[in-house]
């Protein structure tokens, strides 16, 4: 049977289809309930109302950015982000409410926003990295939050980084061989790198790879970033370089004292590997390096979504079409040779056969 309603507690829809609720007893006023439906403090907003005092005030003055962005930790637009997501924007949350957690919602304006992109705008990835937090709170707000009518982070342009033409840098097969020499099988190092290379998977799923996921040869994984669920073989070369290494109890890489990466410190520690070996790529240069090789290899575009764990074919789609136009340009350097005439044919034949010219009877009387 469904839950049976409490008194005086009203259910409408916004104008943006919204659930909202209010108390309202017999003709008084209505008073609006903010909180999550069955949080906690929405509860407490319904006794404060019945009651009809003011709710206690947690996360700041209701209304402000700090009392908003807190509504927004607990919503499930905030619970859906990746917890990697989650740590990067958390940071950024808590400068933002220490620098304008008291201003009113009403008051953070595009101009507001563009003002706060452009104090960070000495590194651009930062100053992205919080445009793209502001655009996920305000897309909250301004829809299942109901809080703003509109967003003000639209038309707020990201701002070009000093890598964003090329991204991670792509390993290129002389890099690959030169960190495998300087690496053999059997090292930390060289694991990680076999791993990387040989499933596709980001330095995040790498880290937490371990033979619970391996079974008749196959790893079944459900990557971090996307959540969609990856199923690949072992490679001999990944077995060969397993079984040589001494590896963790739940995860496959491990730390010097035996313990499993974080994700932000193996991305250090392998990038000083890399460094060791004279090679300037990253972890994630590494999964370009794999997706690169597979699509020069002949990968379809549906074969690279699943390999690498794209839900859409945006990505794979680059790379067959850079690899199909390698593949095109270098036949198409062969049109610019001079077309050579027959009789060219047959002499640059005959001297490639060993043919002797042919001698006159006189010289050879």
């Amino acid at each position: 049977m469904p839950k049976k309603r409490p008194p005086f507690l009203h259910r409408e829809r916004s104008r943006h289809g919204i659930p909202v609720w209010y108390v309202r007893r017999d003709h008084g006023p209505r008073i609006r309930l903010r909180a999550e439906y069955d949080s906690a403090e929405f509860w407490e907003e319904y006794k404060a109302a019945l009651a009809g005092t003011a709710p206690a005030k947690k996360g700041g003055r209701p209304g402000s950015l700090e009392w908003a962005i807190t509504r927004y930790r607990a919503s499930s637009a905030w619970a859906a982000l990746a917890p990697a997501t989650r740590r990067q924007r958390e940071n950024i949350f808590h400068q933002v409410e220490k620098t304008a957690g008291k201003e009113l919602l009403s008051q953070i304006t595009q101009k507001v926003i563009i003002a706060g992109r452009e104090r960070r705008s000495a590194h651009p990835h930062a100053a992205n990295n919080f445009l793209k937090a502001m655009r996920g709170f305000f897309d909250w707000a301004a829809g299942d939050g109901n809080l703003v009518k509109d967003n003000p982070c639209i038309g707020v342009k990201l701002l070009k980084g000093s890598n964003d033409d090329v991204g991670f840098h792509t390993w290129n097969e002389d890099e690959l061989a030169r960190f495998e020499a300087n690496w053999p099988v059997g090292t930390r190092q060289r694991l990680a790198f076999d791993i990387l290379l040989y499933t596709g998977l980001r330095r995040g799923d790498a880290v937490k790879l371990g033979r619970q996921h391996v079974q008749d040869g196959l790893i079944t994984l459900r990557t971090e970033k996307t959540g969609e669920p990856v199923t690949l073989p072992i490679l001999e070369p990944l077995a060969r370089s397993i079984a040589a290494t001494k590896t963790g109890d739940l995860t496959f890489l491990v730390t010097e004292r035996g313990q499993p990466f974080v994700k932000e410190s193996f991305g250090n520690w392998f990038r000083q590997a890399c460094t060791a070996a004279k090679c300037q790529g990253s972890a994630h240069g590494l999964r370009k390096a794999g997706a690169t090789r597979a699509a020069e290899n002949g990968a379809t575009e549906r074969q690279l979504m699943a390999l690498f764990g794209w839900s859409t074919n945006k990505m794979a789609a680059l790379y067959t079409r850079t690899a199909e136009k390698k593949r095109l340009a270098t036949d198409a350097a062969q049109l610019l040779l001079r077309k050579q005439s027959k009789n060219e044919n047959a002499r640059t034949f005959s001297r490639s056969a060993g043919a002797k010219p042919k001698t006159s009877e006189k010289s050879r009387g």
